[in-house]
C-alpha cells in the first residue's frame, strides 16, 4: 500500500474510535443514563484492528502493544454480550 493509503486507513480507524464515543453519548442521552451500546464494542474492535495494522506498518511497538491488548478486551466484551443473549 502507498503511504497515502496507510494514512487513509489510519484516519478511518481513528474515525471509528470517535464514532464509538459519539454513539455511546447518543444512547446515553436518549435513555438519560450512562449506556454502552453494542455498537460501541464493534466500533472499538474495527478501529483497533485498523490502528493495529497502521501501527505495525509504522513499526511503532508501543502502539502495537496498546492496540492488540485493547482488541482482546473488545472481543471478550462481545463474547460476554453474545452469551448473555
Amino acid at each position: 500500500m502507498t503511504e497515502t493509503a496507510w494514512l487513509v486507513l489510519g484516519m478511518l480507524a481513528q474515525g471509528c474510535f470517535f464514532a464509538r464515543f459519539f454513539f455511546q453519548w447518543l444512547a446515553s442521552e436518549k435513555r438519560k443514563e450512562s449506556v454502552i451500546p453494542l455498537s460501541f464494542w464493534y466500533f472499538s474492535l474495527v478501529g483497533s484492528f485498523g490502528l493495529l495494522a497502521y501501527s505495525i506498518h509504522k513499526k511503532d511497538l508501543v502502539f502495537v502493544v496498546g492496540q492488540s491488548t485493547g482488541m482482546l478486551i473488545y472481543i471478550r466484551n462481545l463474547v460476554l454480550l453474545r452469551r448473555a443473549r
